[in-house]
């Protein structure tokens, strides 16, 4: 315990992390007051009410306003929150693997890089303005009492703030990006999330027995390890350097010693949460479709793809997540990208000749470490359903795992890394001296990505 308050102390005496971290709470809180700025002409208190009455803990919108702390059911000018963002950057990042002009962008440095930035923003305010317009039905469709005049100048109104609420966010995250501590788009994704964590955590608390709740709190710290031990496994496959084997030969000949070995870093969990987000999202798309179709000779399979607690349900998004994680792993790991910049500067893989061999050798690795990952995200992915089938309630068991537990464990881990990295450039003991926080790197890596 003396050992963190001193390096809490120690964060704190270094000016520009001080001010870092403190621009980047602020920031964070005017988020959270924007989330309690109701939209002019709705009835927060009723659709709070009414939502809650009719919120099973399990669907897609459930999961949708945990993200925006609550913001979504409030009828909040920020209710949309930064996920048209995020959306906009997905779509960016997939026609990047087969639109010429995108790869080309991403091939310019740092002006391309601004191009790409500018293409996300405007595709950005096209998705949150139909987000906003099919928001304003839903609210007036499933709670027009919350509704209290609904008409052209109303949703015309509402829909322009709504966009202009999520390009402040946006705005927001890039100020934290470049001013702040961490990456300001996860960072605001995080404390929405943490946000509803307590409450959900007290109502738990209340509605169930001690000894319960004991064993549901040993079994969260459980899923909570398993999670950072995914996000943290890499495959490390050793690079030497022709340059480097040749100094080691002299330094050895001189008596010297021997310069550390580089690798590549391969993650075992390379896609992150994306897989479930897409799983997630085909799995509402069937209903949807169904529904707006009204054919009742489907309706079994709708009340199938409803139920998050049903066994076709959790079959269907562990196979959907398993095939999106090679999906995405593909997209984001480029083997032969890896073989170019290795053969460019001199570098091969012990015994694997340079170029195709090694983006073969690179490629075959990556195939294999990715299978326990897809498959332990899949089962991470299903534990909330697990949890809400053994007696969890809804809004408690979607923090035993899924996006929520990896979105929260990942930002947490890349905060750290940046802090820890501060602390060692201005030589004070990092925040995890006996850890093996993934930031502090003995040995060099090569990056992946």
């Amino acid at each position: 315990m003396r050992d963190l308050f001193r390096t809490l102390r120690n964060i704190f005496k270094i000016p520009e992390l001080r001010s870092r971290i403190l621009f980047t709470l602020l920031l964070l809180a005017v988020f959270r007051l924007g989330t309690f700025v109701i939209l002019p002409g709705v009835d927060s208190i009723q659709l709070l009410n009414s939502f809650s009455g009719n919120s099973s803990g399990g669907n897609l919108l459930d999961l949708f306003n945990i993200f925006l702390g609550g913001a979504f059911q409030r009828g909040s000018i920020l209710a949309l929150g930064i996920m048209p963002y995020i959306s906009a950057s997905i779509v960016v990042q997939l026609l990047g693997a087969v639109v010429p002009a995108i790869q080309k962008l991403r091939n310019e440095g740092e002006s391309g890089q601004k191009k790409q930035n500018q293409l996300t923003r405007l595709l950005t305010i096209v998705i949150t303005f139909g987000q906003a317009v099919s928001y304003l039905y839903y609210l007036n469709g499933q709670y027009p009492d919350a509704i209290i005049n609904d008409n052209f100048f109303f949703r015309f109104i509402c829909v322009m703030i709504l966009t202009a609420g999520t390009m402040f966010l946006v705005w927001v995250g890039e100020r934290i990006t470049d001013n702040g501590i961490g990456n300001g788009t996860s960072l605001i994704i995080m404390i929405g999330i943490i946000s509803e964590f307590p409450p959900a955590l007290i109502n738990e608390a209340r509605s169930t027995l001690p000894m319960i709740f004991f064993i549901e709190i040993l079994a969260l710290s459980a899923v909570t390890m398993a999670v950072i031990a995914l996000t943290q496994a890499t495959r490390k496959i050793p690079i030497n350097y022709a340059r480097q084997m040749a100094t080691n030969r002299v330094a050895a000949q001189m008596g010297g010693g021997v310069s550390r070995r580089d690798y590549i870093p391969l993650k075992i969990n390379s896609a992150g949460v994306m897989p479930i987000i897409f799983a997630q999202a085909i799995m509402f798309l069937p209903t949807t479709l169904i529904q707006l179709a009204g054919s009742d000779s489907l309706s079994s399979v709708t009340a199938a793809l409803s139920d998050p607690t049903g066994v076709w349900y959790n079959a269907i998004f562990f196979l959907l997540i398993v095939v999106f994680t090679y999906f995405y792993t593909a997209i984001a790991i480029n083997p032969n990208e890896i073989a170019d910049m290795l053969k460019r500067n001199g570098g091969f893989i012990p015994g694997i000749k340079p170029g195709k061999r090694t983006a073969s050798y690179i490629d075959n690795i990556l195939s294999k470490v990715t299978l326990p990952g897809s498959v332990f995200l899949a089962i991470v992915a299903i534990f909330p359903s697990i949890a809400t089938v053994l007696g969890a309630s809804g809004s408690f068991a979607q923090f035993f795992g899924g996006t929520t537990l990896l979105i929260m464990i990942g930002v947490v881990l890349d905060t750290l890394q940046q802090i820890e990295s501060y602390l060692l450039m201005r030589h004070y003991d990092g925040l995890m001296q006996t850890g093996r926080i993934k930031g502090r790197q003995r040995s060099g890596g090569l990056p992946v990505s």
